[in-house]
């Protein structure tokens, strides 16, 4: 696994995608939600990026997670949180 590449969540930006946020030990975990990615960006300490869905709303994701992805979906898993974050672009009909 690698750890994040701010090039490599480009290719969501601008799409619909489903996110979902899972712990390791496969307790409560919130529904997946449908958003589009208006833009990916780094913090300014440069800890984690930064999914916006609009001006003001993001998902950040610590930069030390671990990456695994394929063409259709990202997920990173930090390890210090036990958390999972997952990015999988939506087809649309």
């Amino acid at each position: 696994m690698e750890h994040i590449k701010l090039e490599a969540v480009k290719r969501f930006v601008g799409g619909p995608v489903e996110i979902i946020i899972h712990d390791e030990d496969g307790g409560d975990q919130a529904p997946a939600v449908k958003k589009t990615v208006k833009k990916v960006q780094l913090c300014p300490d440069n800890t984690h990026i930064r999914f916006y869905f609009d001006d003001f709303y993001f998902l950040a994701v610590p930069l030390s997670s671990s990456v695994s992805e394929s063409d259709e979906q990202w997920s990173a898993f930090d390890p210090e949180s036990g958390l999972t974050y997952t990015v999988k672009k939506v087809q649309v009909f």
